[in-house]
């Protein structure tokens, strides 16, 4: 039996605000988590046991996989790193080789195949894409790892996405320092027991380590604008495919819509009188588009959706289940489940699930100086590129806003907050916290007598 063991354990406090309330590997992607392309493709290259080391978050997980009997939960109770976290994940499997995998990463089957297929100890590897300081990296020479070096300033050029491991690794993990001592001079380090420590180990017992560095685009979903750059190539990978028109039972396009490419239309979903649809898409089951809703194409549409009177919905947006995006509302974006967007409202970024924006609610996404919002990333400036990314709004799960309520580019709301009505929000505000203005008004008499009579 081969055996693929997923690290889920994490608390994903970069990526806030969407590890509040869920796990990191269950955000989801193109209306899928993340972790579940790791589980379809392990299964789809012959893997025939996952197991998913999972924390604080263990009974998410073992609803969203209840109907999964190939996979198998480790509730990992407490763990001091990625190494602990593994080796308790490691007990009772007996294989001679065991694939390992990052439970908040995107990847290419083709990639993660050769990953699973290499006869000796290996990581899948990819290029870096933001800078080098941002990563446990490494350097390649000759195809195999050459050094490992935490958050280096400029030396390494690779992060790592998964591994192929032998059995007797599992020693290495048990002896693991909490002190990750390759780094450069000056650096600091966390308490941690990490999983790249004991590779080094590995190493420095006189092992080799085969790089294979990802062909295909990957994604290690760390902060929030990850999100959304894994959410448009994946969205153009899906809807690129469709080459006609899809229609499932039930399933209808009225002939007054205009639309240039192909759509996949889910059970009983319609689209409807005067809809403009510019692109492929694909919508889920029992949605309807309709009253001349406007979509860019390259849009995933969920289960049970509504969108509708002359809604704008740009290209590479993707909307969740149950959602309903309405009356003059434009997403530029990802909406999480059950989002309402309607009465003449612009949202850039991404609204977590279950959040209800006000009337009127802006999220600004061009600056007057036409620069790149900084995002600030527990206490540390980040600076981000292209502006889609940089200038997006972060909107948390369970949020609201009140009418008129206004978003600068780059600013981030928390879990359960809320945005009161006319609040112009230029800082992040954090889970839990409401912000309201305080209005200053005069009242004066006012009748005809001003107009002369």
């Amino acid at each position: 039996m081969t055996t693929a063991i997923i690290l889920a354990a994490g608390e994903g406090s970069k990526i806030w605000p969407y590890a509040t309330i869920r796990p990191k590997p269950l955000i989801p992607v193109s209306n899928k988590p993340i972790i579940s392309f790791l589980v379809d493709q392990l299964r789809s290259v012959g893997v025939e046991r996952i197991r998913i080391a999972a924390g604080e978050h263990y009974q998410q997980y073992a609803n969203y996989f209840r109907h999964h009997p190939y996979v198998e939960l480790i509730h990992v109770v407490k763990t001091s790193g990625t190494a602990d976290t593994l080796y308790k994940a490691m007990e009772g499997v007996d294989e001679e080789w065991i694939t390992v995998l990052y439970g908040d990463c995107i990847m290419h089957e083709e990639d993660l195949s050769r990953l699973v297929a290499s006869d000796q100890a290996a990581a899948l590897l990819n290029t870096h894409r933001e800078t080098s300081r941002n990563h446990i990296g490494c350097s390649v020479e000759n195809g195999m790892i050459s050094a490992i070096i935490g958050h280096s300033r400029e030396d390494t050029t690779h992060h790592f996405l998964g591994f192929k491991l032998p059995s007797g690794f599992k020693q290495n993990l048990s002896t693991a320092s909490n002190l990750f001592r390759n780094v450069e001079v000056g650096m600091m380090v966390p308490d941690e027991c990490f999983l790249e420590a004991a590779l080094v180990d590995y190493q420095n017992d006189g092992n080799s380590i085969a790089a294979i560095i990802a062909q295909s685009p990957a994604f290690d979903i760390d902060k929030p604008w990850h999100i959304l750059d894994a959410n448009t190539y994946t969205n153009s990978q899906i809807c690129n495919s469709f080459k006609e028109n899809i229609l499932e039972e039930g399933a209808s396009i009225d002939p007054s819509a205009y639309i240039s490419g192909n759509v996949r239309l889910g059970k009983n979903s319609t689209i409807g009188k005067n809809v403009i649809i510019e692109g492929n898409i694909w919508v889920g089951n029992n949605t309807e588009i309709k009253h001349g809703a406007i979509l860019k194409g390259n849009n995933v549409i969920g289960d049970h959706c509504e969108i509708s009177y002359s809604c704008f919905i740009e290209r590479n947006s993707t909307v969740g289940d149950g959602s309903k995006v309405l009356h003059g509302a434009e997403l530029s974006g990802i909406v999480f489940k059950g989002v309402y967007l309607y009465h003449y409202m612009e949202i850039a970024g991404i609204v977590g699930e279950n959040t209800d924006l006000g009337a009127g609610t802006v999220c600004g996404s061009l600056r007057f100086d036409d620069g790149l919002a900084p995002q600030k990333v527990k206490g540390r400036w980040e600076y981000v590129t292209p502006q889609y990314l940089a200038n997006a709004c972060y909107i948390g799960d369970y949020a609201r806003t009140g009418i008129n309520s206004m978003l600068l580019p780059g600013v981030k709301t928390g879990a359960k907050s809320l945005v009161g009505p006319g609040v112009i929000l230029e800082n992040d505000l954090g889970d839990n916290k409401i912000i309201l203005t305080r209005q200053e008004t005069i009242v004066k008499d006012w009748d005809y007598n001003r107009y002369g009579w």
